[in-house]
């Protein structure tokens, strides 16, 4: 009986134990959550890579109250912010033609989007800041642009404005035309008249000067040669190669205020180059091919982790100052090989104190990319690359924690989220839109003709 009494209790015993052990193990479970931190890269500690980046923050400081306060002038904010960037020290030349657009961008046709004020606008394309102020401030109505309007403007070669055009509606016009120091205003109240004219030239010196004696405006360059950015070098055209061009603008009197491109062909040598405008926006040659190519998203062969994203505000994790990480970090082993994300021109290929080894390839001329702390680098500055071409070996170059690919995206000269961005996309028409297209492109050819 004694036996049938203990025997219970010993095996409620055996039962409880287990409990006790699972719930410490539970308690030590959310002890270790609650008080463990991922890895933050933002915060780990960084090693100086010079004597004088250690005792730039720690040799200066006060104690006030017996607190340690730290010291940091702008200087030496200077110094450490380009000694951790991944900025390179060399600058990267822009493209020729875009040197002479910009130079000379004596005619321009913008439209409004959200944040614009026209003080700004104005300012972004080098328009004279006493010309700005003394238009703005006259005519306080202008003030008032709206998103979605279109505004137009000329400068002489000194970037002083000399007229100015804000298009309210399709029959409400405004002009302000200089008048000495002072700008004169007029109105225009009239339907504009739509009007298709042509507009050809001969290569003399090179296209943006010749394109602009014949009459084209800056914009108008611009559409072409990004147009045909992908099938044509526009520095390889020679003396004596011709150029054509279709366009409807839009006339108030004798002024025209906007201006579309039908079409372009440009001969060059006994080649011939075309550009057609589709219904859906887009340019095509004349079977209905595109004239894009398309861009691998990364540069990599296997899709690899993000150690550190695109942030134009982020805190930098050497510097502790917050700078624009312009890029996208891979977190890759040094030997990776990596691959030029589409068709181009090496520009840059070299050593940096701060990028290390790297690499900047132009495609086109919206496009370029660049790849940095390369361990080796395999190509040279003036070689053609193609798609998927491999350029480079990861590293640990530079001003760098640890082995990792910097990657950049710049379009139009600025840099953009390269995983997110709108990349080209190389496909033709097909199907009804493509036999529509086909059908209007025989009566735009034949005003194309040389």
């Amino acid at each position: 009986m004694a036996q049938q009494l203990t025997s219970p209790r010993i095996s409620i015993s055996r039962v409880r134990i287990p409990y006790f052990s699972v719930l410490g193990v539970f308690v030590i479970i959310v002890l270790f959550s609650f008080l463990w931190r991922p890895l933050n890269l933002g915060r780990t500690t960084y090693v100086p890579l010079t004597p004088q980046a250690e005792t730039t923050v720690l040799d200066q400081h006060l104690v006030l109250g017996g607190t340690r306060v730290d010291i940091v002038d702008d200087k030496a904010k200077s110094q450490q912010a380009t000694e951790s960037s991944d900025i390179p020290e060399d600058n990267i030349d822009k493209d020729e033609l875009d040197d002479i657009i910009d130079d000379k961008d004596n005619s321009v046709q913008y439209t409004i989007v959200r944040g614009d004020t026209l003080h700004d606008v104005l300012v972004r394309y080098n328009v004279n800041r006493n010309d700005i102020y003394q238009l703005t401030t006259q005519y306080k109505q202008l003030a008032n642009l709206r998103i979605g309007q279109q505004v137009s403007w000329t400068t002489d070669d000194d970037h002083n404005l000399q007229s100015f055009s804000w298009t309210i509606s399709t029959n409400n016009i405004r002009f302000y035309e200089r008048s000495g120091n002072s700008f004169v205003e007029s109105s225009e109240t009239t339907e504009g008249v739509s009007q298709n004219i042509t507009v050809q030239g001969e290569i003399k010196s090179n296209f943006v000067v010749d394109a602009r004696r014949s009459g084209l405006t800056s914009r108008e360059i611009n559409i072409i040669t990004k147009a045909l950015q992908w099938r044509l070098d526009f520095r390889k055209l020679q003396i004596g190669d011709k150029f054509i061009v279709l366009l409807s603008r839009e006339m108030h009197g004798k002024r025209s205020v906007n201006s579309q491109l039908l079409g372009v062909r440009i001969k060059n040598g006994s080649k011939d180059y075309y550009a057609i405008l589709a219904d859906d926006g887009k340019y095509y040659d004349i079977n209905g091919g595109s004239l894009s190519q398309s861009f691998l998203r990364y540069p990599l062969v296997r899709q690899s982790p993000v150690s550190s994203g695109f942030n134009p505000r982020r805190l930098n994790p050497v510097t502790g100052i917050v700078a624009p990480h312009n890029g996208v970090d891979f977190a890759v082993s040094r030997g990776t090989s990596v691959l030029s994300v589409g068709d181009g021109e090496v520009v840059m290929a070299k050593y940096s104190d701060s990028a290390g080894n790297y690499i900047a390839i132009r495609h086109g001329r919206q496009y370029m990319t660049q790849y940095m702390h390369l361990d080796k680098i395999l190509v040279k500055p003036g070689q053609q690359v193609k798609r998927g071409d491999k350029i480079a070996l990861s590293g640990n170059t530079g001003r760098s924690t640890g082995p990792h690919l910097h990657f950049e995206l710049h379009i139009n000269n600025r840099p953009v989220n390269p995983l997110t961005a709108s990349l080209p996309i190389s496909e033709g028409l097909t199907g009804k839109s493509k036999a529509a297209f086909i059908a209007n492109v025989k009566d735009i050819k034949s005003q194309l003709s040389l």
